[in-house]
């Protein structure tokens, strides 16, 4: 008999939300809670891809130790990054954002840094790349940017859309076949400095706020770039017969065929440790 190859799904980490210690809540009363938006992960699954949500590190679990059982990771969109952490005072108390999420994602973006394996931001998840970067965020687009377009409305949610313009040249640009298209836009924040080593990969057509980057250079100055990219929309929310917005499949595939590869580099290389990688 022949050599039987298997092929395992790809383990996709997803970033977790949370529900910080509530003592009103009737249930986990004072408990911090993690959860998924369930569209983004049936979105990584319709690909054939296992997601896994990642928890926070504990004892001698460190974000290495999580990081090296995954092959890419996605980081999900939610509540706001803090000001704090990119070195300014909320402007608005409820502008505070999630500090305690931002340190957590920040450290997963960091050990895949160094484990080369490939991240994917979606809302949120593009804003903290960006920050993790050492770049920076408009508190609140409304207020920062004058004439910008409206870019979250809580009434309508995700059938607020807009028209993002591809950057001439830009990987997303060679992804579809057309300079532009149209997606779903839900924040209130955004870039607002570039963070080192990211290119801006599309801005949206009316007011030019940044909505897709990618990572080119290694913000650490190592030689080879880590695979990082990130969109400030969701795809995850199309649905199928939405036919006139922006097809999300293309994001997937090339994510995933970096996951894929990359994966194959690791199993090639010398084994390390998890917990002795150094940044």
């Amino acid at each position: 008999m022949g050599t039987v190859i298997m092929s395992f799904p790809l383990r996709i980490g997803v970033s977790a939300s949370f529900f910080h210690p509530d003592p009103d809540r009737k249930i986990f009363k004072g408990k911090r809670l993690l959860y998924l938006e369930e569209e983004l992960v049936h979105w990584v699954m319709s690909a054939g891809a296992l997601p896994v949500m990642v928890p926070t590190s504990a004892g001698s679990i460190s974000p290495d130790d999580i990081v090296h059982e995954l092959d890419g990771l996605v980081l999900q969109g939610g509540s706001d990054v803090s000001p704090e952490s990119y070195g300014e005072t909320p402007l608005r108390p409820e502008w505070s954002g999630d500090r305690f999420r931002d340190l957590y994602e920040q450290a997963l973006i960091f050990a895949c840094f160094r484990r080369n394996v490939p991240v994917f931001g979606v809302c949120r998840g593009l804003q903290i790349l960006n920050v993790a970067c050492g770049g920076s965020l408009y508190q609140d687009i409304a207020l920062q940017v004058p004439g910008a377009r409206e870019h979250r409305n809580g009434d309508i949610y995700d059938r607020l859309r807009h028209v993002v313009q591809f950057e001439p040249g830009s990987r997303l640009a060679a992804m579809y076949p057309g300079p532009q298209g149209e997606i779903i836009s839900i924040h209130h924040q955004a870039i607002k400095d570039l963070g080192e080593g990211l290119v801006v990969e599309a801005r949206s057509v009316e007011d030019g706020i940044i909505e897709a980057i990618r990572l080119v250079r290694d913000p650490a100055g190592g030689e080879v770039a880590p695979y990082a990219c990130g969109v400030q929309w969701h795809p995850e929310f199309q649905k199928l017969h939405e036919t006139h917005l922006l097809d999300p499949a293309p994001l997937l595939q090339e994510f995933f065929a970096e996951a894929r590869r990359r994966r194959e580099e690791r199993e090639a290389a010398p084994a390390i440790a998890p917990s002795t990688a150094a940044r």
